[in-house]
């Protein structure tokens, strides 16, 4: 197993035509393992990318994390944590990456304090107001 960075699972996801020799390369290294280990930060990464570099809207980005979610080929650090995070991103106006540090505090058990008014509505989270 190997783990990639985020420029390579974007050009893997999004096979855009401008990058085919990066895809080209990409795909020549995955076909040398079985399985490819997706980092968190890669996983917050990838939704910065696809929204501003290839300016993807919501519905996309969900269709590429739920991919992520449900394709034996990648192992997610923390899956369930991930699994939870598209949850709520999917049903709230809140950035993936706050839904992936408030999933990791409800598992812990902790409550998130936030000054983010959108965040703050969700279960778990004090919004603090300025």
């Amino acid at each position: 197993m190997i783990s990639v960075d985020t420029n390579i699972l974007a050009r893997l996801l999004v096979n855009d035509p401008a990058e085919q020799k990066q895809i080209d390369i990409v795909k020549t290294l995955l076909q040398q393992t079985k399985q490819v280990y997706v980092t968190q930060i890669v996983q917050i990464e990838l939704v910065w990318v696809l929204e501003t570099a290839y300016h993807f809207n919501k519905e996309n980005i969900l269709f590429c994390l739920k991919h992520l979610a449900g394709h034996p080929f990648f192992i997610l650090q923390h899956p369930i944590l991930f699994t939870k995070a598209i949850d709520d991103y999917q049903n709230n106006n809140v950035d993936f990456s706050d839904c992936l540090i408030l999933a990791e505090n409800r598992e812990q058990n902790c409550e998130l304090a936030a000054f983010d008014r959108k965040l703050g509505r969700l279960n778990g989270v004090r919004w603090l107001s300025t």
